[in-house]
């Protein structure tokens, strides 16, 4: 496949990448917001394109068949910016692959997004999940072949490998790596029996390969 990684110069996006660009199965394009973040996505085996999610940026689009949508506004932004970055831009993404045919799109979204309501507590937070929401159920309705991924909470602990995995999870407590997530996103666009079906998980006792093919 060759995939285009949105949201690429993110920490999950920069692992996202190094695994694609290291498989013999992928070729990957780098979608990053400055120049100067291009020299990091070439020595990682990308080759990177300039563009913003707040602009237009369908032309980034060309010659790739898969999308993986990784980018998020980060904690410390503005709800204005979570709105842009993890709603408006996502949907916007969604529509051009859905204009350029795309055949495949991986959506990384957050668990909790199926009920923003949960988080009422949080201002923020509520407005993050909501977001998220917003872009999984436009991505749901647009008719391409996605898979939308919901991990718990995400830490910066080295990769386990192993994971919990179900359509819809009873406990959500759970946290999961970033690296084990970039193993999610990049396994999933392969997996057939993950075909228009959202996932959630956590760190577990499964290796991925086999938790995901089992769903």
């Amino acid at each position: 496949m060759h995939v285009l990684v949105i949201g690429a110069n993110g920490t999950t996006g920069r692992m996202t990448v190094k695994k694609l660009a290291e498989s013999e199965q992928h070729l990957v394009k780098a979608m990053i917001r400055k120049s100067e973040q291009s020299k990091e996505m070439e020595d990682l085996g990308a080759r990177p394109i300039i563009a913003d999610l707040e602009q237009t940026f369908n032309y980034a689009f060309e010659d790739v068949n898969a999308v993986i949508f990784a980018a998020g506004s980060g904690p410390d932004t503005g709800m204005d910016k979570t709105t842009a970055v993890d709603r408006d831009g996502a949907i916007k993404a969604i529509d051009y692959a859905k204009e350029k045919g795309i055949e495949r799109f991986i959506m990384l979204s957050s668990m909790g997004a199926d009920d923003p309501s949960l988080a009422e507590d949080s201002e923020t937070f509520h407005h993050y999940l909501q977001a998220k929401h917003d872009a999984d159920v436009h991505l749901k309705q647009s008719g391409l072949n996605y898979t939308i991924i919901r991990p718990g909470a995400l830490t910066d602990d080295g990769a386990t490998g192993k994971i919990d995995v179900s359509e819809e999870m009873k406990h959500r407590e759970g946290e999961i790596t970033r690296e084990d997530v970039a193993t999610i996103l990049v396994e999933s666009i392969l997996c057939t029996n993950l075909h228009h079906k959202t996932i959630e998980m956590v760190n577990g006792d499964d290796p991925i390969k086999e938790a995901l093919k089992a769903i």
